[in-house]
């Protein structure tokens, strides 16, 4: 393994970013043109990419709207492109979810909606259901984000908080044939979970909403717990009438994600290991789970030898206790290192593929063998870092933060850890 390691892991991440970009995923999607029109809609921090993308392959007349993150945006000729906030959402994201909803109205069964979706989408389309406002929602994600919640668990409330998630989007839609483009950013890619689901169905009830809200002590605001403990916040289920003209295919996913980089080692005289696509659980913890697989391989060879990459993908969380800004990709390898403690040979990144880990406009960060005594002469003790949630600090002031500006995609975490020849 001649190749500077860090320079190999950099070339992995951006391999796993490249293979989501809508440019080479969206052609081979596309339905045949209908007899009336075709409207494109869609939302996350993908959408934006997704909609140029299609203009430049799509052979006849069409328009519409999406909605993407602050700087996500790219110039299109038909679709309108409208920026609003993540991951809490604002008033530019209301507005534009109202107008969505009023664009759908009124189709036909002639008409063509073609769905572009991606992650960041539950944020970016936040109408809010009967006696919630918009400020409720931002007090709602705020306490969900800090709570250590699942994201199937945080998008399950959002759903049913909402007046355009939930399928709500696609029943309006109704009789036009729905085409869904998603690109997951989700553990498991079950479509409902991927921007709260708004043109799919979805199985959970605001029973299974109200349980999460108890099991991590958040406190609703009136209108919220009212519209719960109603039933009134009930999403569109599997087998409704509306949604038999929807279809979904899944365009993008974190595995695909992962081969792309596994090729790159493979190309790099690196043998890839690919521990798996969905793993969650608190970032710290995982981080020392992965330690402990990598000081296995460093010091037995399995279950793989060296030179070798561990590779993986899923969305962890951070409950935040400290005063840092948490961020799961840097927690995580904040926790790693202090188990690694220093083990020669091995080398990590960890980046969230949208360009944003938690609230920062950075990706993630890198690691290496002298991380910790590097931070001890910075004079950042490392577990003070990790106890206090403020790995984006501690990397910052490294040099070692990842930062790549809008990616414009976002099929979740990528995790690699790179052990060297014994």
């Amino acid at each position: 393994m001649a190749t500077d390691p860090r320079a190999l892991l950099a070339d992995m991440f951006a391999a796993a970013v490249n293979a989501a970009q809508p440019e080479h995923c969206i052609p081979r999607f596309l339905p045949a043109p209908p007899s009336g029109q075709t409207l494109v809609i869609g939302a996350g921090k993908a959408s934006a990419a997704m909609a140029q993308a299609l203009e430049q392959h799509w052979p006849g007349e069409l328009s519409g709207l999406v909605v993407t993150r602050y700087g996500y945006a790219v110039p299109c000729e038909r679709i309108e492109i409208v920026e609003a906030a993540h991951p809490v959402p604002d008033a530019a994201g209301l507005a534009a979810a109202g107008r969505l909803l009023e664009r759908v109205r009124g189709l036909t069964a002639d008409d063509l909606v073609i769905c572009l979706i991606s992650g960041g989408g539950s944020a970016l389309l936040p109408l809010p259901g009967e006696g919630v406002t918009l400020e409720d929602k931002q007090v709602i994600s705020r306490a969900l984000l800090k709570s250590g919640a699942t994201i199937s668990e945080m998008n399950c409330v959002r759903r049913h908080l909402s007046a355009i998630k939930g399928g709500r989007l696609a029943a309006a839609c109704h009789p036009a044939r729905v085409v869904n483009l998603l690109i997951s950013d989700v553990p498991g890619d079950n479509p409902m979970d991927i921007a709260s689901g708004p043109t799919v169905a979805d199985s959970t009830t605001c029973a299974d909403a109200l349980a999460i809200i108890r099991r991590y002590g958040i406190a609703l605001p009136a209108g919220a717990q009212t519209l719960l403990d109603s039933g009134r916040g009930e999403t569109i289920k599997p087998g409704d009438a509306r949604l038999a003209g929807v279809s979904t295919h899944l365009i993008a996913t974190p595995q695909m994600a992962l081969e792309a980089a596994a090729a790159v080692a493979r190309a790099a005289g690196v043998r890839p290991m690919i521990l798996g696509d969905s793993i969650e659980g608190e970032a710290r913890d995982v981080g020392k789970v992965h330690a402990g697989i990598a000081l296995q391989v460093r010091h037995h060879g399995q279950p793989i030898a060296p030179p070798c990459v561990l590779l993986s993908g899923g969305e962890t969380t951070v409950t935040v206790r400290g005063t840092g800004r948490g961020g799961r990709n840097v927690e995580f390898l904040l926790s790693l290192a202090v188990a690694l403690n220093g083990a020669q040979g091995v080398h990590a990144v960890a980046g969230d593929t949208d360009g944003v880990d938690g609230l920062e406009e950075i990706a993630g960060a890198f690691i290496d063998p002298d991380t910790l005594t590097r931070a001890w002469a910075a004079g950042r003790p490392p577990r003070d870092s990790l106890d206090n949630n403020d790995g984006h600090g501690f990397f910052e002031a490294l040099g070692d933060a990842l930062v790549t500006g809008p990616t414009r995609t976002n099929v979740n975490d990528f995790r690699a850890i790179l052990i060297g020849p014994a």
